[in-house]
């Protein structure tokens, strides 16, 4: 481990990471928080890849991966969703910084002394065809001494474009960095727990609508957005704003359900006309939670919860095939913004979120059905595309390959 010296830091880069923490809060989703927090960390570092650990009891997951090197791979996005953890010991380097609440500073992870105090497994390395040599391992620690996360950088940038070991100066870039990030992280913690208890109010009328099953639609829902907007060429600054906003609000779609009896929600067979007209309700009283919405996730989790059940081809939640409400419900006629909408009228969110939802929905259990194998649900959506589904979004689902199993086998149900 070097030696550590005295640094002197530059105002303009201290500067530079006060800024990343006022901007931090215009994030919504965790996903997003830690993203932009690592990019930073390793634009002032210089690293080439870098992890970060959320403590969870008492391991460490992985909850988010950067590698410049594999950025290429087909399977880079499906190593965000990974569900690997490690034990928070000394059997590694990231779990020795959050045991000990110390920054790990190493200049080559295959050359460890005997007597280092941790371990380090070189089994990614082998199967990625990957060398890790510099490591600086940061533990993020919260305002009540509590390690929350660990930061881990990877690979400095060397001479002649090999790596190099992390100069102090990094080191210290980064431990500033990561002083600040813990507040940033706790409210991403907190906005992401404040939405799951709302899904499990959902979840207390509708066995179907899990915790799992609104994370998944999130996820599917984000990287589907995020495929289509490169399809369009949409700007950085656009696609990662967006995505960050729809990950969160798609977790919400179902939440009217709480306005439903339980005697439809949890009916196993067929419901009749009268209740299926009932069922359609769910998406007013979801709309109705965001009414005059006060942010710009209000506003979309407004329009997916009103929306996400039209049909590309007109039909669909709120007309709910052709049966409007206001002929079965005279004295509840639809409110406004909730007529039915067809084609690009409906809101791009809601759009995602409908083929999302059905996807999850058909691969899944339910009281009513077994679950549909992979490639029978997949057709499903290749025949629905132009009708049930937007084709552009289709395409955009398609073109994810195996990520989708990535969020799947990171999401399960209980």
């Amino acid at each position: 481990m070097p030696q550590k010296r005295q640094t002197t830091r530059s105002p303009k880069t201290v500067s530079r990471i006060l800024e990343l923490f006022s901007s931090l809060r215009e994030l919504t989703s965790l996903d997003a928080i830690l993203e932009r927090i690592l990019s930073e960390a390793r634009e002032l570092s210089g690293a080439e890849a870098g992890t970060v650990f959320l403590r969870e009891g008492d391991r460490l997951g992985f909850s988010f991966v950067q590698n410049d090197r594999l950025a290429g791979a087909e399977n880079l996005t499906e190593r965000v969703y990974q569900s690997a953890s490690l034990p928070i010991d000394d059997s590694s380097i990231a779990g020795y910084a959050a045991l000990t609440g110390q920054t790990v500073v190493i200049e080559d992870a295959w050359s460890l002394p005997e007597d280092a105090p941790y371990h380090f497994n070189i089994d990614f390395d082998k199967r990625s065809g990957y060398r890790t040599r510099s490591i600086l391992s940061l533990p993020v620690v919260n305002s009540r001494g509590m390690v929350v996360a660990v930061m881990q950088l990877i690979n400095a940038a060397g001479p002649r474009g090999k790596p190099g070991p992390f100069s102090p100066e990094a080191a210290d870039y980064a431990a500033l960095l990561t002083h600040h990030a813990a507040a940033a992280i706790e409210t991403g913690l907190m906005t992401r727990e404040m939405v799951l208890r709302m899904v499990r109010m959902a979840e207390l009328r509708d066995p179907s609508e899990t915790g799992p099953h609104a994370q998944r639609v999130g996820a599917y829902a984000a990287e589907i957005y995020h495929a289509l907007a490169l399809a369009r060429g949409v700007g950085s600054g656009v696609l990662k704003r967006t995505k960050d906003l729809l990950s969160v609000a798609a977790m919400l779609h179902d939440v009217g359900k709480v306005g439903i009896p339980d005697g439809i929600l949890m009916k196993p067979g067929p419901l009749t006309p009268g209740e299926r007209a009932i069922m359609c309700r769910h998406t007013w009283h979801g709309a109705a939670l965001f009414r005059d919405p006060g942010s710009e996730l209000d506003a979309m989790a407004a329009d997916i919860a009103a929306h996400h059940h039209q049909r590309f081809d007109g039909a669909g939640y709120p007309a709910c095939k052709g049966l409007l409400f206001p002929q079965a419900h005279p004295d509840q006629p639809v409110p406004d913004g909730l007529a039915p909408l067809a084609g690009q009228d409906i809101p791009l969110a809601a759009r995602i979120v409908a083929l999302a939802d059905v996807y999850d929905a058909l691969i899944s259990r339910r009281v009513y059905k077994q679950a549909w194998p992979d490639d029978q649900a997949r057709a499903h959506i290749i025949r629905e595309s132009g009708k049930h589904f937007d084709p552009e979004v289709v395409r955009a689902f398609f073109s994810l390959g195996a990520v989708v199993t990535a969020i799947r086998e990171r999401f399960p149900d209980p």
